[in-house]
């Protein structure tokens, strides 16, 4: 690039044979002396070394000579001022070229570098060629560093030294060398041709700014050097990172031509610093919603708390987060808090713990357990002025004054101190826990956080967490879910892969291994599709499993289809309810249980894949329908696929309504569930009355609480065998446990019927 051509840039002095007038004996200014009429100085035409050429005495200490004329300067642009000199007689000066840097108003620019190289005279009618760069940036072969600020200069040379001697000067010449500095394609532009010092502590935010804007279009290029920018810093042009960037952590880098991993890892020289700045950025500027790892390994040594880091306290704006793993790597960075406390809970304020002692020690979204306190509940808030703690879900019984045990877990990426975020996305990041932490803590509120195409690798204790709503619409699809605890034994397993909340969360497609629980769902209207989830183990006989998902709230409107649930099972509980005593409210149901495939092997007998655990009394089942599964149980039959652990309190069978199981398939199963139900009884001697038993197949051996058909299969005879046109009335909840259902004939008969039973009343 040569902008004498490219811009007409008049940048050449005039020669000596235009008139010593135009040569100034100062610095060049307008209305300084010149070289006319001085006994010193003299056009001399001919010279057996130069065409034409100045013969100057020395006089002064320093003998300045300076064009009047104004040699224009801009950023990124280079010249060479060469000048050849021969002394003549007298004592030998120094030489050097020299200027006088203007700024745009005309003043002098002090700190532009305004004196080249010295080269000394050594003998007489010898010639020396005398030779200088200028240019803005500090770069390698540059002599005068001049900086962006002058806008033009007054270009010449010095003699020094020894006064008296008399030298012969050729005409100075004025090259532009830009290309020198620049690649011959011309497609960037340095940031030290705008001034960047790159010394690791003066500020070069101004000159990035400046090749930024110069660039339009071209590459920035970020040469060799540690650069200090103290400010926000924002390139709206492609940039190339060669040397480093230093900024405070809370000033963002806005790359929005190439804002993937691959330029912030380059910009600051590490990792994990760009996925810091690279994230924090993705929070602000709108050119992207997409942060690209680019594929990378990215190590953390401690959790990232994602709203410090990007200073929002809430972010509703859809981004998202693809394509990379972080790794967890070990160090005390991951160590889990725990604090006991004793505090003070009653029934009267769920959501509360008074009294609390040592709260100040006590980590917001730490898991609160103890007596009373069902799974998953979680600190959202303390008000340590109060002692006052906020929890995410009620005790179901925990009244009094008692301990409590706060376990705060390190998450790789921290979103819980967001009040709200929504819109968040989250796809094709491996998170390699590596038995060292939890992988993601959400936001105490927000909506639509979606993790797509993840896998979760040996986590430690939780993989996503919802320690408040940030869980509501939560999705998580096509994600692969490994625990820390495979060769623990299932009931010796803490992990779980995620919980929630709030509501309205879709779980879809995906396959976790060996965790205590695949999901703690909290609220309604969840959708479990198409995942494989299982927590079997590999050593134990008769083995006690755990549960695969707990729905804690009693009528949650979820289904189940497509599932492969694997020696595990689906547990209902009401044990994040303060008062889990029966009392005019929707109880257990609400659920569809459709098309799944259940398996177990080497269980204990009484293993069940649908568990009803009420933690008061007086519950019961109303809408609950259990169609089309396959039930397999291999090595080792079970005794039933649906159970009540009555541990706390048991069910009302009088109670049960909109109950169905039908269609389903038993393999290994001493007692299959149906109901409706239909028997064939055969009365072979006459009675009046016909016991017709349900035989303890009706849901959760349940009551025959109706009969909705009798149809005769045959005629109805009495003694003499004579065919009776009569029709029985029903008596229900007759027997042992109400297991049976009196057909009541209006005299002694015999025949056989086909009977349908139900144990719940349909409406």
């Amino acid at each position: 690039m040569n902008k004498a051509i490219t811009q007409g840039l008049v940048l050449m002095p005039p020669p000596f044979s235009a008139g010593l007038a135009l040569w100034s004996r100062e610095d060049g200014l307008s209305g300084q002396g010149s070289y006319f009429g001085q006994a010193n100085a003299a056009y001399v035409p001919s010279d057996q070394d130069f065409a034409g050429c100045l013969e100057l005495q020395k006089t002064s200490a320093v003998q300045k000579l300076r064009c009047f004329q104004s040699i224009p300067c801009q950023p990124g642009m280079y010249l060479r001022v060469t000048a050849r000199v021969k002394a003549i007689s007298g004592a030998l000066p120094t030489v050097r070229i020299a200027g006088w840097a203007g700024s745009g108003s005309g003043s002098n620019v002090t700190s532009a570098d305004q004196q080249g190289p010295d080269v000394a005279l050594t003998g007489y009618g010898s010639v020396k060629t005398v030779t200088a760069i200028i240019g803005s940036g500090n770069r390698p072969g540059v002599d005068m560093v001049w900086g962006t600020a002058p806008a033009f200069g007054h270009f010449g040379l010095d003699l020094t030294g020894p006064t008296g001697g008399v030298v012969r000067i050729d005409d100075i010449t004025i090259e532009d060398v830009t290309d020198v500095f620049h690649s011959d394609m011309f497609d960037w532009v340095d940031v030290r041709d705008y001034g960047a010092i790159g010394d690791g502590v003066t500020d070069d935010r101004a000159a990035f700014d400046a090749a930024d804007t110069a660039a339009v279009g071209k590459t920035v290029v970020v040469s060799p050097g540690v650069y200090y920018i103290g400010a926000h810093l924002t390139f709206e042009n492609p940039v190339q990172f060669e040397g480093t960037l230093v900024m405070p952590d809370s000033q963002r880098l806005a790359c929005t031509r190439n804002y993937n991993l691959d330029t912030y890892a380059a910009a600051f020289g590490s990792e994990l610093v760009g996925f810091k700045k690279a994230l924090q950025a993705l929070f602000f500027f709108t050119d992207h919603v997409t942060l690209d790892l680019n594929g990378r390994r990215v190590e953390l040594t401690a959790p990232i708390d994602v709203q410090a880091l990007s200073g929002l306290t809430s972010f509703g704006t859809r981004r998202s987060l693809v394509n990379g793993n972080l790794v967890a790597v070990a160090g005390p960075g991951w160590n889990t808090q725990v604090v006991s406390a004793v505090a003070t809970y009653a029934v009267a304020n769920p959501f509360t713990l008074t009294g609390v002692a040592n709260i100040a020690a006590i980590p917001v979204g730490a898991r609160v357990s103890g007596t009373g306190v069902g799974r998953e509940v979680y600190v959202t808030s303390k008000n340590v002025g109060t002692s006052t703690i906020t929890l995410s879900r009620a005790l179901w019984a925990a009244a009094g004054t008692r301990s409590f045990t706060f376990t705060r877990y390190a998450y790789m990426l921290d979103f819980s101190g967001f009040t709200e975020l929504k819109r968040f996305q989250i796809s094709e990041v491996e998170f390699t826990c590596g038995g060292n932490a939890s992988a993601i803590n959400l936001a105490l509120s927000g909506a639509t956080f979606e993790v797509f195409d993840c896998g979760f690798h040996l986590v430690k204790d939780r993989a996503i967490t919802s320690t408040g709503e940030g869980c509501q619409d939560l999705h998580i699809e096509n994600c692969q879910f490994y625990s820390n605890d495979q060769n623990e034994l299932a009931q010796n397993r803490t992990s779980i892969a995620f919980n929630t909340n709030s509501n309205d969360i879709k779980i879809r497609n995906n396959r976790a291994s060996r965790f205590g629980h695949f999901g703690v769902v909290a609220g309604s209207n969840s959708i479990f599709l198409g995942n494989h989830f299982f927590g079997g183990d590999d050593t134990a006989a008769n083995g006690i499993r755990k549960a695969g998902v707990v729905l804690t709230l009693p009528n949650s409107k979820t289904f189940f289809t497509g599932n492969y649930i694997d020696n595990c099972f689906i547990e209902l509980s009401n044990e994040h309810d303060a008062a889990p005593n029966y009392a005019d409210e929707y109880s257990f149901g609400g659920l569809t249980i459709t098309g799944n495939t259940f398996l177990c092997q080497y269980t204990a007998p009484w293993f069940a894949w649908i568990m009803v655990t009420p933690r008061g009394p007086g519950h019961f089942i109303a809408g609950l329908s259990v169609t089309g599964n396959v039930f397999y149980a291999r090595g080792s039959d079970i005794d039933r696929v649906e159970s009540i652990d009555t541990s706390y309190a048991t069910l009302e069978f009088n109670s049960f309504r909109n109950i169905s199981f039908d269609q389903n398939t038993f393999n290994g199963v001493t007692q299959r569930a149906v109901s409706p139900m239909l028997i064939e009884h055969t009365q072979n001697t006459v009675s009046d009355t016909w016991a017709v038993n349900s035989n303890n197949l009706l849901p959760f051996g349940g009551r025959a609480r109706n009969v909705t058909a009798v149809v005769a299969e045959g005629a109805i005879t009495n003694a003499a065998g004579a065919a009776q046109f009569v029709a029985p009335y029903a008596q229900v909840e007759q027997g042992a446990g109400g297991q049976f259902a009196n057909l009541k004939w209006p005299s002694p008969v015999k025949g056989r019927v086909q009977v349908t039973l139900r144990v719940d009343n349909p409406v």
